[in-house]
């Protein structure tokens, strides 16, 4: 199976959809630093997390023709901070998971009840109690005020932005340092977003601040894991979901 590594992916429309993550991992080419576009095997992650959706932790298995289905915490941690590992993974679908499992070899892709019996190498992720970014009290009319960043390793590139300043409707112009950003209302509760380059191993940091009048915070943790979602389909590898408030 070919794929084109520097693809962008489409932007869908909300949806809770599989909550697996899936990555295509190319092999090195020799005596090159660019990974050919042949799949060399799969890789598959679930991130665990508090009752507030802040991470706590990864779980992951990846799978060759060679080797079969193996767990690795190494790996998780390598495709986010080593560029070499990095250069080589490439954001999937469920789907495209499914076709290059099938054309490598292995038949029907498993289940994702039976993939999470492969994750036997946790990988924990330091928290600590929610910081404070911004003002302690909420604005009027609102009982609750939360602040989350969402950590991502890769780049995107300039297309991809204005892809998502469009999905997003950003508006144009303005004063903001943010490559991207969105609203959503949910009913009277509110979600903005902003996209922002950060550091230099951690490309992007997508900042949520998300305005409750309700208790349904279970929109909370949908929005997020559809921003993250969106983001990957771009080709960003999500490394942590970090709440400050």
């Amino acid at each position: 199976m070919t794929i084109d590594p520097l693809r962008a992916a489409p932007v869908l429309v909300p949806d809770a959809g599989p909550p697996l993550d899936y990555y295509l991992v190319l092999p090195p080419r020799p005596g090159g630093r660019v990974p050919t576009a042949t799949v060399e095997g799969i890789l598959v992650e679930e991130f665990t997390r508090h009752h507030d959706f802040s991470t706590t932790g990864l779980d992951s298995a990846g799978w060759t023709p060679e080797a079969g289905w193996w767990s690795s915490a190494a790996l998780s941690r390598g495709i986010r901070t080593d560029p070499e590992l990095l250069s080589r993974v490439v954001p999937a679908s469920r789907w495209e998971a499914e076709e290059a499992y099938r054309s490598l070899g292995g038949g029907r892709l498993p289940d994702e009840s039976v993939l999470r019996t492969h994750f036997l190498d946790h990988h924990p992720i330091a928290s600590a109690p929610p910081l404070r970014l911004g003002p302690a009290q909420p604005p009027a009319g609102f009982h609750e005020r939360r602040v989350y960043r969402v950590l991502f390793a890769k780049d995107l590139r300039a297309e991809q932005v204005t892809s998502l300043r469009t999905a997003w409707r950003t508006p144009a112009g303005g004063t903001s340092a943010s490559a991207a950003s969105g609203r959503l209302d949910k009913g009277a509760d509110q979600i903005t977003w902003e996209l922002r380059r950060v550091g230099h191993h951690l490309a992007w940091c997508l900042d949520v601040t998300v305005l409750l009048t309700t208790d349904a915070a279970e929109a909370v943790g949908a929005t997020l894991s559809h921003l993250t979602n969106v983001l990957r389909q771009h080709g960003l590898i999500p490394v942590a979901t970090e709440r400050f408030s």
